[in-house]
């Protein structure tokens, strides 16, 4: 049975859901960052006359865009709200958080976890994440007879089906990595699935009925692959993609994959010797650091290489 899993690391909180040992899905969350169905109090900072929508200012000085307002409701009225979506970075722009009106100037409740229910765990099985978060980083993922590549874009998330063979064959083997990424990137908005051009109208239908049958528990709306090989699907978005993470933020989240992987190192020796690359140094905040040498019962110490990629920290238990 599926079983979402909880790593609540150091900068970073993680949900795998695993089925016999297979990831199925895998969502991030950074704390102190808004999130999906978060309840907060708010100053309502711009408003048409008697229009529904407007711009709201939470406590710690972050922006909404609110949807929902009473008519009559005036700027400058303190208000509670629900985050809809959180914040996204794209390449070129910032899109503010959306929220709903709750109610004029009651006290919020926490609302909902930014994460369904599961169990804490110390550590994910061996790997799994690992897999994820690969996968997330170079924005591709195999199956058997070619790739597919993964971007975010401004307008939609661009999902490219590559293989040596522009087959009808070739748009139905991808059709399982299409919905792995959706799942392991935690996609959500508008998304564009460029498959082979597929003449034939019966082989279209194929690949709409192996869809069908890949994302049939996933809530969306898509069009039917059309002449070109292009699908069009549209999906609740609740905040960034781990995608959007390492398009805007990829040293912040190597960063923090590097002290989860200090985290995880093995061995004796009372010093931890994390080596990375010197862009991650200014990323590593000190409480991290002093939470990490809590974790560990080690005296941690940071080298840097600039032969080391990003991507690629090294750790280990020294005796000084």
């Amino acid at each position: 049975m599926a079983e979402w899993l909880v790593e609540e690391g150091i900068g970073e909180h993680r949900a795998l859901l695993v089925d016999s040992g297979r990831v199925m899905a895998a969502k991030l969350h950074w704390p102190g960052e808004l999130h999906a169905g978060l309840e907060a109090r708010a100053k309502l900072v711009a408003k048409p006359s008697g229009g529904r929508r407007g711009m709201a200012r939470l406590e710690n000085g972050e922006e909404v865009l609110v949807d929902h307002l009473p008519p009559e409701l005036s700027e400058g009225t303190g208000i509670s709200l629900t985050i809809t979506r959180a914040p996204v970075a794209e390449r070129g722009r910032f899109k503010r958080a959306t929220g709903r009106f709750l109610a004029v100037g009651k006290l919020a409740r926490s609302g909902q976890a930014p994460f369904p229910e599961g169990r804490r765990v110390r550590r994910f099985p061996a790997g799994l994440w690992e897999d994820v978060w690969s996968a997330a980083s170079g924005g591709t993922i195999d199956f058997p007879s070619g790739q597919i590549i993964v971007c975010p874009t401004p307008a939609m998330t661009l999902i490219d089906v590559d293989g040596p063979d522009k087959t009808v064959q070739t748009a139905i083997a991808s059709v399982a990595a299409v919905a792995q990424a959706i799942n392991w990137f935690d996609l959500g908005g508008s998304i564009g699935i460029d498959f082979p051009t597929v003449e034939a109208k019966a082989d279209r239908k194929a690949v709409d009925a192996a869809l069908d049958e890949a994302l049939d528990s996933w809530p969306h709306e898509r069009t039917s692959m059309n002449g070109f090989g292009f699908v069009q699907i549209v999906a609740r978005l609740e905040g960034p993609s781990l995608l959007h993470r390492f398009q805007s933020s990829r040293v912040g989240a190597c960063a923090r994959m590097a002290l989860r992987s200090a985290e995880m190192v093995e061995g004796t020796g009372p010093v931890l010797l994390l080596t990375i690359h010197p862009a991650l140094k200014a990323k590593l905040k000190p409480d991290w650091l002093a939470e990490l040498a809590r974790r560990t019962g080690k005296e941690v110490r940071i080298e840097t290489s600039p032969g080391l990629a990003l991507e690629a920290p090294h750790a280990q238990l020294v005796s000084s």
